[in-house]
């Protein structure tokens, strides 16, 4: 049994439970990467006020929860972009399962996050898979049946 002497300082205590609040948002973030969830349903699911989740966000991931959300879904991107089976999709298609619907805003963010175009990631992993596109096969499999 533990005496007076070994209970763990208040600020810890604090810290462990502002981890386990963003941890808990994080997990219902990542389950509903699709969709815009507002603020106000994970300070309910968490059990703390818009300012308290903040500010938990702030101490355990350097950002708030917003910004934390809209950086995993850009990586989400990313990575899916890159992956050897991406030449079968488009850019449009990636971005919406992420939740990006605003295109050209997803275009702006995404360039300011990574320092290029995401149709630039997309084709630098075909070429690096030596594939072609699936638009040009599709194109290519069209002259040779015209001619």
């Amino acid at each position: 049994m533990k005496g007076p002497g070994h209970a763990v300082p208040r600020r810890q205590v604090a810290f462990v439970s502002r981890k386990e609040a963003v941890e808990r948002a994080e997990a219902y973030l990542r389950a509903h990467i699709d969709a815009s969830v507002p603020v106000s349903r994970l300070c309910r699911l968490v059990g703390l006020s818009e300012r308290g989740l903040r500010d938990a966000f702030y101490s355990v991931r350097g950002m708030g929860p917003k910004r934390w959300t809209v950086a995993v879904r850009l990586q989400g991107v990313r990575d899916a972009l890159t992956e050897r089976w991406a030449e079968q999709t488009t850019v449009t298609d990636i971005a919406a399962d992420y939740g990006f619907y605003e295109l050209g805003r997803f275009a702006a963010i995404y360039r300011e996050a990574f320092g290029e175009a995401p149709s630039d990631t997309l084709r630098s992993t075909n070429q690096k898979t030596g594939d072609t596109p699936r638009r040009t096969r599709t194109r290519q499999c069209l002259r040779q049946h015209v001619r």
